[in-house]
């Protein structure tokens, strides 16, 4: 064997130094969820810094040549004591004080005590090298190696990047109103104590306008407790934008609110607005808990298992291959109940994980951007039962104690940086729609899968819509495809109606005592709203040449293997605030959808003649240019709707008024193309077009980077005025137009119809019997999609198993009332 200092020296040439910009993989492999401190450590390549497991090092080697490694164990530290044990010498943890991480008095970022243990490792014959070897090598040697070892231990390690490390969710604003507030001279005085609401009396969670005085109630939670909306509804009708919450008002501050910027903020001249309503604010003293305080309560007890589902069972944990738990990264969940749903799906697993090592063998040099090994990664590493290990107790040294619900699990960083890349919102750490990332992920998979299988067909279906002129009786049908069925909630249809409303009648009177009653809602009362003929009050019919009424009625032209059916518990109120309905539904456990089977069209039925609206437009102006009501698009956008989709509401409802094209957006807000660029008949694209040549080739070459083609593209920048932000959420936005995934007449593609493009390789729909069986549901908590916290529960081996993010159980009482997402399969005949 060569002595180990002429090995270093022949290869000193292949050995880099990171630089800014050098992603360093020195935290997980990328090709499996080795790291560190798994058995056998994690060797970083020292020339393009990918991390390899110890059963991938060799197979780098062999396929790139690279001999030299910058090895990396970790080994957890022994805890003598608990850390609540201040016996240990060591204070006790404290409780966080405030709504932050990774600050003092915020939420520790959890760092795990670890020793850790680094050489360089020369393979095939993996001859060590420490920094004390080192010592006696020629210079160039010891210099180059140890810069290069010293820079990749300095190095952020790319998912340390992607994480967040340090929030203060308590750093607020200076309010806009603050310094030039209008406060009203109309006499009242606030008393320093004994606030009730004005309108209901209820005495907890009041807030006094700074512009008028007024004493109303706050917001209602989602379960039903806190207030009773009192104070928003006064800013609605009022536009006074800020107020306080009494009770929290000290000398040295308040929670102020700012209804018109929807935040807390503050409000430098909060004693002199105080002072205008007899308000003293130097003799003031804390009644309530702030805002704040009630945060962090909820975040302190958002992990607790119990708290989070099935509360009060005693819950045995699983584990083995397909009962792998998922690390929350912040705010994942969504993800991680999606995937975990996914990769029950057998098409998912034979593409992904059956042939693992042939796409590990065909994987790029850089596998941490490749789609397919990412998701194989992920897959495997869910089904193979290698990560699916109770995690160690820190205050247990022997072991001893039961097996706890966490896992050691998998934490998909890679993955998540890869399918969130450029999309505006799953590139972020907030919380997102799992109904929104599974049409994202199903997105990407259509893009990555244009040969060979295409495991999203297992979802896929065709949708006949039928739309029959209530004048002429002719009738127009349209296909499309889709993935979900999106179930309406007809709450008017509850079986407790009594029961809500005597309690609406207690919240009203203030009853902090009044129950929290769920509004119970048949399923067959949600299939009948789904499938019942919708009026369309507003149809341009061609047969008559004139708007008129009609009736759409949606059917199945296909149905799927595997069925995925939304409960749209998210709406607007009769304020146009968004809320979340509480509904229990009776979801079964088996479904038969064959009535719903469409028929095509009736024997001696006419059908409409094909023929396009008149557009609106001025006669005398060249330029094809919508005249629009401006002040009812205004009216529309300070309601928070899309520009775009508040200029086509206007457009295609004539100028008729507010109310009509208000019913045009509820009625619209799921079509795909809801918030894109008005286009008029005739014209190739809407507003603010961009010739070709004028586009950026530096914003193309960046979407093109993404998966995309220069043709789309192109599109997307001339769509959005060659705005790379907004062009990049545009392609997102209308992936089923780029992808020609829309359906024409006939069931043919748009690209079959234009005959510009061959279609794609394999069937386009599958179709079968229209009967089902549960086998998996995705459970949400909170107020909306946008915050609280996802689960799932997956039937395994006819047993109902629940994944909340790391901790795997069976399930004791599976709340199949209570889901969002609902995953059926067919049932074999």
């Amino acid at each position: 064997m060569a002595d180990v200092g002429e090995v270093l020296m022949s290869v000193l040439s292949t050995i880099r130094v990171p630089k800014p910009g050098d992603r360093v993989h020195k935290d997980e492999c990328a090709l499996s969820f080795s790291s560190p401190e798994s058995e056998g450590g994690l060797y970083v390549c020292m020339n393009s810094f990918l991390g390899f497991g110890s059963q991938y090092v060799d197979r780098h080697h062999a396929r790139t040549g690279q001999r030299a490694y910058f090895h990396i164990t970790r080994t957890r530290k022994d805890k003598k004591e608990d850390d609540n044990n201040s016996g240990s010498g060591h204070p006790p943890k404290k409780k966080p004080t405030r709504l932050a991480i990774g600050i003092e008095g915020g939420f520790d970022v959890e760092q795990e005590q670890y020793e850790e243990d680094v050489k360089v490792v020369i393979l095939p014959d993996r001859q060590e090298v420490t920094s004390e070897d080192l010592v006696t090598m020629p210079d160039v040697v010891r210099e180059r190696v140890s810069l290069s070892m010293a820079g990749i231990m300095a190095a952020d390690s790319v998912s340390h990047t992607l994480q967040v490390q340090q929030w203060d969710g308590e750093v607020r604003q200076e309010s806009r109103h603050a310094a030039e507030l209008k406060q009203l001279d109309n006499g009242i005085k606030i008393p320093p104590s004994g606030w009730r609401c004005e309108v209901c009396d209820l005495q907890e969670n009041i807030w006094m306008n700074l512009t008028d005085g007024k004493v109303l109630c706050g917001r209602r939670y989602f379960d039903g407790s806190g207030g009773n909306n009192h104070a928003l509804l006064h800013f609605q009708e009022t536009g006074y934008p800020l107020a306080v919450k009494l009770g929290t008002i000290t000398p040295d501050g308040a929670d102020v609110y700012s209804y018109d910027e929807d935040d807390m903020v503050l409000d430098s001249k909060l004693p002199e607005h105080l002072a205008h309503f007899g308000i003293d604010m130097m003799t003031m003293e804390k009644t309530e808990r702030t805002m704040t305080e009630l945060e962090i309560a909820v975040n302190q007890r958002v992990g607790e298992w119990e708290v989070i589902q099935e509360s009060g069972t005693t819950l045995r944990p699983m584990f083995g291959p397909g009962l792998t738990g998922m690390k929350n990264l912040g705010n994942s969940c969504y993800l991680n109940s999606v995937m975990q749903v996914l990769f029950t799906v057998p098409d998912f697993q034979s593409k992904y994980v059956s042939n693992i090592d042939k796409i590990i063998d065909d994987a790029p040099s850089d596998p941490t951007q490749d789609f397919k090994t990412q998701v194989a990664k992920l897959g495997y590493g869910l089904l193979s039962g290698e990560y699916s290990k109770p995690a160690p107790d820190p205050g247990d040294e022997n072991g001893a104690s039961e097996p706890r619900g966490d896992q050691i699990g998998i934490a998909p960083r890679m993955f998540k940086a890869l399918v969130g890349r450029g999309h505006p919102e799953f590139s972020t750490n907030r919380q997102q729609d799992a109904q929104e990332f599974l049409l994202h992920f199903i997105n990407m998979v259509e893009r990555n899968c244009r040969s060979g299988s295409n495991p999203s067909e297992a979802f896929r279906f065709l949708v006949e819509e039928r739309i029959v002129c209530q004048q002429s009786q002719k009738a127009k049908y349209t296909q499309r495809v889709d993935y979900i069925v999106q179930l309406p909630v007809p709450m008017d249809q509850a079986t407790n109606t009594e029961e809500l409303q005597e309690a609406e009648r207690r919240r009203e009177e203030g009853d902090s005592s009044a129950p929290t009653v769920r509004a119970q809602i048949p399923f067959t009362a949600c299939m009948a709203a789904l499938s019942e003929p919708e009026i369309l009050t507003d149809f341009w019919s061609s047969a008559v040449q004139t708007k008129t009424t009609a009736t759409k009625t949606t059917r199945f032209a296909s149905f799927p293997d595997h069925l995925v059916i939304q409960i749209k518990k998210f709406t607007f109120g009769l304020d146009w605030v968004p809320k979340k309905l509480d509904v229990s539904i009776d979801v079964p456990d088996t479904l038969d959808l064959s009535a719903l089977r469409a028929t095509g069209q009736q024997p001696g039925e006419e059908l409409l003649p094909e023929v396009a609206p008149p557009p609106l437009m001025t006669p005398d102006v060249e330029v094809k240019a919508p005249v629009l009501d401006d002040s009812t698009v205004s009216q529309l956008c300070e309601m928070g709707f899309p520009l775009e989709a508040c200029r086509k509401a206007v457009y295609y409802t004539g100028n008729t008024g507010i109310d009509a094209a208000m019913n045009w957006i509820m009625s619209h807000m799921d079509d795909p193309d809801f918030s894109a660029p008005l286009v008029l008949p005739g014209c190739s694209s809407g507003a603010g077009t961009t010739p070709t040549e004028s586009l950026s080739e530096e914003h193309l070459a960046t979407i093109v980077s993404m998966g995309f083609s220069r043709d789309q593209a192109t599109k997307a920048l001339r769509a959005t005025s060659n705005v790379l932000d907004r062009a990049v959420d545009w392609i997102f936005s209308h992936l089923d137009d780029l992808e020609s995934m829309d359906v024409s007449e006939g069931g043919r593609s748009a690209a079959e119809s234009e005959g510009g493009r061959d279609p794609p390789p394999g069937p386009r729909v599958r179709d079968g019997p229209g009967k089902y069986e549960l086998f998996a549901f995705i459970s949400h908590m909170g107020t909306s999609t946008m915050c609280g916290h996802y689960v799932c529960h997956i039937k395994k081996d006819q047993q109902w198993v629940i994944f909340n993010d790391q901790k795997v159980c069976a399930s004791e009482k599976p709340p199949k009332d209570l889901g969002y997402l609902y995953f059926y399969r067919r049932v074999a005949e």
